[in-house]
């Protein structure tokens, strides 16, 4: 059986849910997991150092496609490596800026995927946490280092919107367990008031770690699809389900120059009251007013 390699910068712990809607996105195509095709799936866990001899493992193998959803250092590594070997991608960048396609509609060569908002989304997210926390005045933001194309997504977008609404901001970084113990720290000893998680795979992996930190030190955190208290983004398996199927469409015959890259602007707001209520803060009723989902 022809085989895909699935690489993901979040942990095992993800496997279940992730992994399954991306063979969901592909049983839409037809193809069968275990029976038309092996996927083997890799968890990086936020190890983005050993992508270059994975990728190399994988090209010299000629595998029938690469996924890289949901990892961006993996599809640019995944580029860099092969001309031939379909790459199916799930980034928060414009791939055309990072050089991945082409064109949107055209994307040309042998990599396609899926794109959704990440610089824009933001702005808005610091926006909702003003919201959220009124009296928040200093502003931590945790990025990874490791994760180059996302942190340089972040600190873009951030200090600008952080100055308009008259927030002070503070940049923390961490790529380990250790190094998010140590941001923690940092940001207790500097007083913030809040901390903003910037979007990565692994920090996603970490939701465990950081509500922890968050109850214990009383430190309110939002941000992208691992924040806690608030959570403002894509439904992260909308973008699995379709790599899926576009790597269904590709094992079935289709070129990926030919599948035009999928863009979704849908996000949603999450308040967690439980975090709240763990915090003592009150959640305003024009933002519960505003949330897709309230969990409770």
């Amino acid at each position: 059986m022809p085989v895909v390699a699935f690489i993901s910068a979040r942990s095992p712990h993800d496997a279940a849910r992730c992994g399954a809607v991306f063979r969901a996105g592909l049983g839409e195509t037809g193809i069968i997991a275990s029976q038309s095709v092996t996927v083997e799936y890799h968890w990086l866990d936020g190890q983005y150092d050993s992508l270059r001899s994975l990728i190399a493992d994988l090209v010299r193998r000629r595998v029938a496609a690469i996924v890289a959803a949901g990892s961006t250092p993996a599809a640019l590594a995944a580029k860099a490596a092969t001309a031939d070997i379909p790459i199916v991608f799930g980034v928060v960048q414009n791939p055309v800026n990072m050089g991945l396609v082409a064109s949107l509609a055209r994307p040309g060569g042998n990599v396609t995927g899926v794109n959704v908002l990440g610089q824009e989304a933001v702005a808005k997210q610091l926006e909702l946490l003003h919201m959220l926390v009124p009296k928040a005045v200093r502003l931590a933001v945790l990025v990874n280092p490791a994760n180059a194309a996302n942190t340089e997504t972040t600190l873009r977008a951030a200090p600008d919107a952080a100055r308009a609404l008259g927030l002070e901001i503070q940049v923390l970084k961490a790529s380990s367990i250790r190094e998010i113990e140590a941001a923690f720290a940092t940001l207790v000893r500097e007083r913030a008031d809040a901390l903003f998680v910037g979007g990565d795979g692994f920090f996603g992996s970490r939701r465990l770690q950081f509500t922890i930190l968050s109850v214990r030190h009383g430190i309110p955190v939002v941000g992208g699809d691992n924040g806690l208290l608030m959570t403002y983004a894509t439904d992260p398996t909308y973008m699995y389900r379709e790599a899926g199927v576009y790597t269904g469409r590709i094992l079935k015959g289709a070129k990926p120059a030919d599948l035009p890259v999928i863009q979704t602007t849908k996000l949603e707001l999450t308040i967690n009251l439980t975090m709240a209520k763990a915090l003592g803060i009150d959640v305003p009723s024009d933002v519960l007013a505003l949330a897709d989902e309230v969990i409770e």
